[in-house]
């Protein structure tokens, strides 16, 4: 069951062979009865691939994006677009803007193009949702660059699963505990955020990695805490290696 799990391509015989290999001497009806037993389809049906094994294979070369909104205290709406690196989880921060129109949309899409050439980022894929915001003249300043655009089913959220999920993380640890002003105070809010989540933020899908810098493991010195956003976050270093986490 675990070689048919993990190896999606492989049929009965493969897998007999697999198992003489390691001491266990089946036929191949006697596989294919075990894996019928647990309904683990043929491999015909189990190598077409999924999703998930896809994101797997070449999350280094998959960028993501998406819009999420923000209420200011005077109920204006302002809107939020933003990219994500799934190999890394490297946040890039496009803009905001109270309207998102088709100018402005295409002109993040260029500036972001530009960093990552400035980065050497080599991407090949962009994933975003179906909302009409995102329009053809937006994914063309990626097709330009060679990257391929993916768009996520209809009402499949989960298919952007990462941009989802940066989404909660700067809800839950910094705008649920702000009341933002205007278009320029989120801004700056967003900025200071994406700044400790790419740089000092342990991440638990990289193993309590940062996407950008390495965390510091030097154990001599005092430690210290910075308050990130006033002290809504607070990122603690030790004192020797300040310059390191003094990165704001």
């Amino acid at each position: 069951m675990r070689l048919a799990k993990e190896n999606t391509r492989w049929g009965y015989d493969k897998i007999q062979g697999e198992l003489l290999k390691l001491g266990h001497n089946l036929s191949a009806t006697s596989v294919r009865s075990v894996l019928k037993r647990h309904r683990i389809t043929p491999a015909s049906e189990r190598s077409t691939g999924t999703w998930r094994s896809f994101l797997g294979h070449y999350k280094d070369q998959i960028l993501a994006c998406d819009f999420f909104t923000v209420e200011t205290i005077w109920l204006k709406t302002i809107y939020v677009l933003f990219f994500i690196e799934l190999g890394t989880r490297r946040i890039y921060l496009a803009g905001c803007t109270t309207n998102p129109d088709l100018t402005w949309i295409n002109q993040q899409a260029r500036q972001v193009v530009w960093n990552l050439k400035d980065d050497s980022r080599n991407m090949a894929f962009l994933i975003h949702d179906n909302d009409t915001k995102f329009a053809s003249s937006y994914d063309n300043v990626f097709s330009s660059e060679g990257i391929k655009i993916l768009n996520t089913p209809y009402r499949a959220t989960r298919a952007n699963a990462f941009a989802e999920r940066w989404v909660r993380s700067v809800r839950e640890e910094c705008l649920d505990s702000i009341l933002v002003l205007d278009e320029n105070h989120l801004r700056r809010v967003l900025k200071e955020y994406a700044q400790y989540y790419n740089h000092a933020r342990p991440h638990q899908g990289l193993g309590q990695q940062f996407p950008v810098s390495m965390p510091v493991t030097n154990t001599g010195g005092p430690i210290r805490i910075r308050d990130v956003l006033g002290g809504v976050i607070h990122d603690y270093y030790r004192q020797s290696q300040a310059s390191i986490s003094s990165y704001g």
